[in-house]
C-alpha cells in the first residue's frame, strides 16, 4: 500500500450523552479515494467531524502526515492542509462565485495562484463567475463547495455526501470532477450512493453502528454481493 496520509486508529467519540463512533478505523492511502459507506446513522459524517476536530474523539489517535490532530482546534486542522467539504454544500447563497471562492484564500494570492486548475476542472463556474452562489443549480453549488476547498493548498480533502440530491447526469460529471482533482489532492469521502462510490473510489471502509468492521479495496467489495447486502442493503 502507498504511504498513508491519514490514520484513524480505534477513535471514540460521543456526542452529549451518545457514544456515535465506538472504536473507528481508517487508513488514507496518499493519492487515493477513499470512500467510507454506511448506512444512515452510521457515524460516517461524525467520523469527518472527528477528524477536523468538530467533534473532537475522547479516545484514540488521528494522524495527518504523521502529525496528531487531536486537541487541536478546527481551524488549526485546516491550517495543517485539510479541507472540508460538508453535506448540503454550505455555500454563501448571497455571494458571488467569486466571492465564493475569495473568502476561501488562507493566503492572499490562493486564488490567483490556483485559479487556472480549479476552473479547468469545474469549468461552469468560471462562466457563471459573477452571479451570486443561491442562483445556481444544485451540481453547480456542490462543485462550487468542492472548489472552495481547492483554493488553499490543501493535501487531503473531506467531501461528506456529494451527489445528495443530485440528478444522474450531474453525477457523472461529478465523478469525472473528483478523479481530476484527486490528482492535486488525496480524497476521503462519504457516499450513500453506491454506483458513484464503486465508479470513483480506490478504497473503502464500511461504517458499521459507529464501528469499522470491513475495509479494503473497492474493486474487491464490488465482487461481494454478501457483504453489499449485508451493510449497505442494496443490491
Amino acid at each position: 500500500m502507498a504511504e498513508s496520509v491519514l490514520e484513524v486508529s480505534a477513535i471514540h467519540t460521543f456526542i452529549g450523552q451518545f457514544h456515535i463512533l465506538e472504536g473507528v478505523s481508517v487508513t488514507v492511502p496518499r493519492g487515493s479515494i477513499t470512500v467510507l459507506l454506511g448506512r444512515n446513522g452510521a457515524g460516517k459524517t461524525t467520523t469527518l467531524k472527528s477528524i477536523m476536530g468538530m467533534t473532537p474523539p475522547t479516545s484514540g489517535e488521528v494522524r495527518f502526515e504523521g502529525r496528531s490532530l487531536l486537541r487541536k482546534r478546527p481551524y488549526a486542522i485546516a491550517q495543517m492542509g485539510i479541507g472540508y467539504v460538508p453535506e448540503h454544500r454550505a455555500i454563501f447563497k448571497d455571494l458571488s462565485v467569486a466571492e465564493n471562492l475569495k473568502i476561501a484564500e488562507r493566503r492572499r494570492g490562493d486564488l490567483a495562484r490556483r485559479g487556472d486548475m480549479i476552473f479547468a476542472l469545474f469549468p461552469d463556474l468560471k462562466r457563471l463567475i459573477t452571479l451570486p452562489g443561491g442562483s445556481l443549480s444544485g451540481g453547480q453549488q456542490q462543485m462550487l463547495a468542492i472548489a472552495r476547498a481547492l483554493v488553499p493548498e490543501n493535501r487531503l480533502l473531506l467531501i461528506d455526501e456529494p451527489s445528495e440530491g443530485l440528478a444522474p447526469v450531474i453525477i457523472e460529471s461529478l465523478i469525472q470532477a473528483i478523479r481530476a482533482l484527486a490528482q492535486q489532492a488525496t480524497v476521503l469521502l462519504v457516499e450513500q450512493n453506491f454506483r458513484m462510490a464503486s465508479k470513483l473510489a480506490d478504497r473503502y471502509v464500511i461504517i458499521d453502528d459507529g464501528q469499522s468492521p470491513v475495509s479494503g479495496h473497492m474493486a474487491d467489495l464490488v465482487q461481494n454481493e454478501a457483504l453489499i447486502q449485508k451493510y449497505l442493503g442494496v443490491a
